[in-house]
């Protein structure tokens, strides 16, 4: 039976990069049979990435059987993954998100939780000595997921080892990183295709905050305004999509990645508050601009209040 490798849910580059390279990391050096999947479509930025690099679009997992062993990546949140893991056989997680809590395994495993930008920087220390056997589309996966969750470095998430392990990537590849990243940026910033609902599902996670369950949903572009030009109907889907996911409000950040601040739209009074107590903000209209905010994970999640 092969080991299923799979990141979270609405998989951004390093959810559908990193499984890539695991699976490939165990099949071709530990021996080990091993696929990478998806929990859902990726992103366009991922999609690009797929075919930059010429890699498959892993296939999506539709039913995750008990026993199977799977290596999860870039999440140890039950949350963000099939609702039966724990009748699943957890081989490894890596991953550089908190620790959550709530995966149970049938035995001993290897956990690597490291505070670094990109689950790929944790892989590439992993990997070590066998990165000389590591094909070039691998590669290139590995350096478009730490691009890709550095926002180029912009991200207060970023640490020198993820620069170090970018910039020696990029010069094995032959890859200028600033030309590079604007094309990945570009093809993240083309939502034209996406409704309302998706855009808003896009990249999201789900977090309690005092008992309040917000989807808390972030969307990365150099065009922010092609997303705020669509400000009306992406807040009156907030309800439905609130509704269908079992949470109280949907919080949208729009991350301008060029000018480094992030949007939140404000649809109503619980929001307003988020915004004032959250980030020390003045909320005049149904928008809120937050200067500096770039990260959900350092700058966002932790300061959610209500």
């Amino acid at each position: 039976m092969s080991t299923l490798v799979f990141g979270h849910k609405s998989p951004d580059t390093d959810s559908t990069g990193s499984p890539i390279i695991w699976a490939w990391y165990l099949n071709q050096i530990k021996g080990v049979t091993a696929k990478p999947v998806l929990l859902d479509e990726p992103n366009t930025e991922a999609l690009f990435m797929l075919d930059r690099w010429s890699l498959d679009k892993p296939e999506i997992l539709s039913d995750l059987a008990a026993d199977t062993p799977v290596v999860i990546v870039d999440t140890n949140n039950p949350a963000e993954l099939p609702d039966n893991i724990n009748d699943a056989d957890i081989q490894g997680i890596i991953d550089h998100h908190k620790l959550v809590g709530g995966l149970e395994t049938k035995g001993p495993i290897d956990i690597r939780i490291e505070p670094l930008a990109c689950t790929a920087t944790i892989m590439w220390k992993m990997i070590g000595k066998d990165l000389a056997q590591m094909p070039t589309e691998i590669k290139g996966a590995m350096l478009s997921c730490i691009l890709s969750d550095t926002l180029e470095f912009r991200s207060p998430t970023t640490t020198n080892e993820d620069k170090a392990v970018a910039w020696e990537l990029a010069e094995d590849l032959g890859v200028d990183i600033k030309a590079y990243a604007a094309e990945m940026f570009a093809a993240k910033s083309d939502v034209s295709a996406f409704s309302e609902a998706e855009l808003l599902r896009m990249d999201s996670k789900e977090y309690e905050v005092d008992g309040k369950q917000f989807r808390v949903s972030v969307l990365e572009t150099t065009s922010p305004q092609m997303v705020l030009d669509r400000k009306d109907a992406l807040m009156a889907a907030m309800p439905g999509v609130a509704a269908e996911d079992g949470a109280d409000q949907v919080l949208l950040f729009v991350v301008d990645i060029l000018d480094e601040e992030a949007t939140l739209l404000v649809p109503n009074d619980l929001v307003k508050t988020v915004a004032e107590k959250s980030f020390d903000a003045t909320v005049s209209g149904d928008t809120v601009v937050l200067p500096g905010i770039m990260s959900r994970k350092k700058q966002i999640i932790p300061n959610l209040k209500v």
